[in-house]
């Protein structure tokens, strides 16, 4: 009898620091998937690169291959990888909550990060200064948390929506990190989304997943 082929392992283009890579990342670890770890460096142009455009027409990070499939998007990603690999869910039945994921996933994915990722700062600091790029960065994130802080603090549980672990928290995640860790946000006014960061640092998945913890993070000096 012949051996079966093993699946083609999973191949995400990814740079550290980027938020949406570190969402899929989560994604990944929280459905078990092995994948393949390719370092696009945003700092020295990799994503630029007419070969990368092929795998993300945006030349932006994340890319994920996956057999013959190519995908440049990380909602896009995250969706495909729901309905490819189902184990552990990240999506609920209840169409309920299911909207309120998705919008609480939307809220960052469309109103937070793109206001804030390097392309937009860089422009910010070439036309101003250093100083409103800071600036700029706070004000949209926190529109964003105070937003995120209402639509949330009457569902969450111990996670955004409830006590599972779902898609909300997988986008939440990584942008409360960078508006910690790079933006100095002050979460105080936000104390639903302060305490949901504390249940996500101590989720294996999530923590594999953190910036500092990946092969193409600068080692600390």
């Amino acid at each position: 009898m012949a051996e079966m082929a093993e699946p083609a392992k999973l191949t995400l283009y990814s740079y550290w620091r980027s938020s949406c890579s570190q969402r899929v990342r989560i994604a990944l670890n929280i459905k078990g998937l092995e994948y393949e770890y390719k370092a696009v460096n945003l700092l020295t142009g990799d994503h630029l690169d007419p070969e990368f455009e092929k795998l993300n027409p945006m030349k932006y990070v994340p890319a994920l291959v996956d057999g013959d499939t190519v995908i440049g998007d990380s909602f896009a990603i995250i969706l495909y990888l729901e309905d490819k690999y189902p184990q552990h869910p990240l999506l609920p039945q209840d169409p309920k909550k299911k909207a309120l994921n998705l919008q609480a996933a939307s809220i960052v994915g469309s109103s937070i990060q793109p206001l804030q990722n390097l392309a937009v700062l860089q422009f910010i600091e070439n036309k101003f200064n250093a100083d409103e790029k800071l600036t700029w960065a706070q004000y949209h994130i926190n529109k964003g948390f105070a937003a995120l802080e209402n639509l949330l603090k009457e569902h969450a549980g111990r996670y955004a929506t409830g006590d599972v672990v779902q898609l909300a928290d997988v986008f939440l995640a990584p942008q409360i990190y960078a508006g910690l860790a790079r933006f100095q946000i002050d979460m105080s006014p936000y104390p639903t989304l302060a305490r949901l960061n504390d249940a996500y640092n101590e989720l294996p998945a999530f923590q594999a997943a953190l910036p500092q913890r990946q092969p193409d993070a600068p080692s600390p000096s």
